[in-house]
């Protein structure tokens, strides 16, 4: 009756194997679900931040055109860098020529971590970006690839 006692106390090897492989298992889970959690949350910032940008640079278009900021004729109207958005142009329609500013400072790319973004210029084709005089849009510089299979600098 004694020895019956003392086995009845502990765990055994193979039950001690078993929880630890469970454990395991659900901890590696979570780490996929995390990861994928951060991913996401990066992947809206983006969205977001190219988004702000994008409006920013189709503003200035629109002031370009509505004749509050000069331009030559071999001007497309766009900005010429993504610093004026911040910096302003002075605003040629008002009497006191205020400076129009159209972003309060250039968006983080989540993806590199950096506020260094991929300028396509108005005359560059679509498939293949390039820099030029002027900034028609913007991309991220990551080469990952996105959840949904697409790569971030094509978003």
């Amino acid at each position: 009756m004694i020895t019956n006692i003392r086995r009845s106390k502990g765990f055994t090897l193979i039950e001690l194997v078993v929880v630890v492989t469970l454990v395991a298992i659900l901890a590696s889970s979570a780490m996929q679900l995390l990861q994928l959690s951060v991913q996401r949350t990066k992947e809206t910032e983006l969205k977001a931040n190219l988004r702000q940008i994008r409006e920013a640079i189709d503003a200035y278009k629109k002031a370009v055109d509505d004749g509050h900021i000069k331009k030559t004729i071999e001007q497309s109207g766009y900005p010429p860098n993504l610093e004026i958005l911040v910096e302003g142009v002075q605003d040629d329609k008002t009497p006191n020529h205020h400076k129009m500013k159209f972003l309060r400072s250039i968006p983080l790319d989540p993806i590199t971590a950096s506020i260094n973004w991929g300028l396509r210029s108005y005359s560059s084709d679509a498939e293949h970006p390039t820099e030029g005089d002027d900034v028609y849009d913007v991309y991220s510089l990551s080469q990952q690839v996105g959840i949904n299979g697409i790569p971030y600098k094509q978003w």
